[in-house]
């Protein structure tokens, strides 16, 4: 679900609470060193993306923040931002020459460069968290 929060709306601040569930504590960041990623290049997109990032000439600038149960992808298009939601149990990374975000019939796609190595870290604490998450659920064997 793909949210325009430019400005504070209550409304969908409670949204948002109820499916990734509250921001981590002052304490509880301190611990995890951090639950915001560095600001990184959007290098491509699924098409039903393209509303929400810049033109071909402009860098669209996104960040990852993480929630107890998912995460927020906050899109920044020049004055507006839009925040994407993504509970754990939608989400796929795919990690290779490139890391990309997959949920939803959409993906975003981040360019390879400085910022990125500096999220490194954030990534993989992303990956460990969602791996905590989904061993809460192991015991439901679909397979």
């Amino acid at each position: 679900m793909i949210l325009e929060t430019s400005h504070r709306n209550k409304d969908i601040s409670l949204l948002i609470n109820d499916l990734v569930g509250k921001p981590f504590s002052f304490i509880k960041t301190i611990k995890m060193k951090g639950t915001v990623s560095k600001r990184m290049v959007i290098e491509e997109s699924s098409d039903n993306m393209k509303d929400y990032l810049n033109s071909t000439f402009d860098a669209t600038y996104a960040n990852i923040e993480l929630r107890p149960l998912g995460i927020l992808v906050r899109i920044i298009k020049g004055t507006i931002n839009f925040t994407w939601v993504i509970p754990f149990y939608q989400l796929v990374i795919y990690k290779g020459d490139y890391s990309s975000l997959y949920a939803q019939g959409r993906f975003v796609r981040f360019r390879k460069d400085g910022a990125f190595e500096q999220s490194k870290p954030f990534l993989h604490k992303l990956m460990r968290q969602k791996a905590k998450y989904e061993s809460k659920y192991d015991f439901l064997n679909f397979k």
